[in-house]
């Protein structure tokens, strides 16, 4: 929806209650879910969902859902852009980030091939592959960071080239000079995606600030991880104006569910909710990989909410037997058979998995 259309709704009193209307819980520290069942630490989910604030967002948003949200919608967008020196039409909302990585897939590859990390996520080999674009595969280097010399010679005129930054499943970080000098050195017409759906787990600078300066860069993020927002479905798509009406082809009418933008603003306005978490989910991943490492298992050198162990052998029977102790981890990549990927959950899931780890390579 173009700039004018959504200020026009607007005007025309098609909008929503303002959010500076709600009354926003405090946010307080993270505490950790329920324990219930298995502990679930396969998907990257954080373990303590939506913020309280963001629970009481949902809440109100309830009562909004018999009209369309476009105010809400814009009220993310601007809050977002304004964060990070954007204009408005520089930023678009999707039901999820994987949703907007599949709208690039199909908007720039088409008879093009994609260029991609592995093992990286899946999602957008599976897109194009599933329309019949040539995907070029490339290895990580030795400090499991993407090649990107590597990813250049895969393809003279890829359609999209794709990072995920840092990488999923590796949680490893890619230097962001490697991907200044990607960005300078692309074949013309190529477009970069920079998947960002870890970076508040990490240190790493955003590659959002490069948006301004380079026409072929689209930057992802996504509410699903640190803010605990996976079962709400929201992304963020950032990218020059022309970049993302491309994208729009898609989905001219994409717009999130009410009490999932009032959440996100919610998360967004929560000044201390990504120092919180980070720090928390640091300590717990550290520990453990310490605690591995104590006893002679390599992981990789991660700084997101997921870790991967070396086995030493195939990993697949690993986690099928720590499904059997009540351990849910995550799946195998192809590219890596002996690795285990493991997501960091509360404390209680983490002395639960080093329980059961004990016990299955015991075994």
């Amino acid at each position: 929806m173009t700039d004018m259309t959504r200020r026009s709704l607007v005007g025309l009193g098609m909008a929503l209650p303002l959010l500076g209307q709600i009354n926003w819980a405090n946010a307080a520290p993270p505490s950790p879910a329920a324990d219930s069942g298995p502990v679930r630490i396969n998907y990257n989910e954080s373990p303590w969902g939506p913020s309280p604030a963001a629970c009481e967002a949902m809440r109100e948003g309830i009562d909004q859902c018999g009209r369309y949200p476009y105010e809400a919608q814009y009220q993310l967008i601007d809050t977002f852009a304004a964060k990070h020196g954007l204009a408005s039409d520089q930023v678009q909302v999707f039901c999820g980030s994987k949703l907007a990585l599949q709208h690039a897939v199909m908007a720039f590859t088409g008879p093009r091939s994609l260029v991609v990390p592995e093992p990286s996520y899946e999602a957008p080999a599976e897109a194009a592959s599933g329309r019949g674009s040539q995907v070029h595969r490339v290895a990580l280097t030795a400090s499991h960071a993407h090649d990107i010399d590597a990813m250049l010679a895969a393809d003279r005129a890829p359609g999209l080239i794709y990072l995920c930054n840092p990488n999923n499943p590796t949680g490893t970080l890619t230097p962001r000079q490697d991907i200044e000098r990607l960005l300078a050195r692309k074949p013309t017409g190529s477009v970069v995606v920079v998947d960002e759906a870890y970076i508040h787990f990490s240190d790493a600078q955003s590659c959002i600030d490069l948006v301004r300066e380079h026409p072929g860069l689209l930057v992802l993020q996504t509410f699903s991880k640190l803010f605990g927002m996976a079962g709400a479905r929201l992304g963020l798509a950032i990218g020059q104006a022309p970049l993302l009406k491309r994208l729009e082809v898609y989905d001219g009418e994409n717009v999130a569910p009410a009490p999932t933008l009032l959440a996100g603003l919610a998360s967004l306005q929560d000044r201390q909710l990504v120092a919180q978490r980070k720090a928390a989910n640091a300590h717990l991943r550290e520990q453990t990989v310490a605690w591995l490492a104590e006893r002679g298992w390599r992981c990789t050198a991660s700084q997101t909410n997921c870790f991967m162990i070396d086995m030493r052998a195939p990993g697949q029977p690993v986690v099928e037997r720590l499904a059997k102790e009540g351990v849910l981890v995550g799946r195998i990549w192809p590219s890596w058979p002996n690795w285990v990927r493991v997501s960091v959950g509360n404390d209680r899931d983490m002395q639960r998995f080093r329980t059961a780890f004990a016990k299955v390579v015991a075994g």
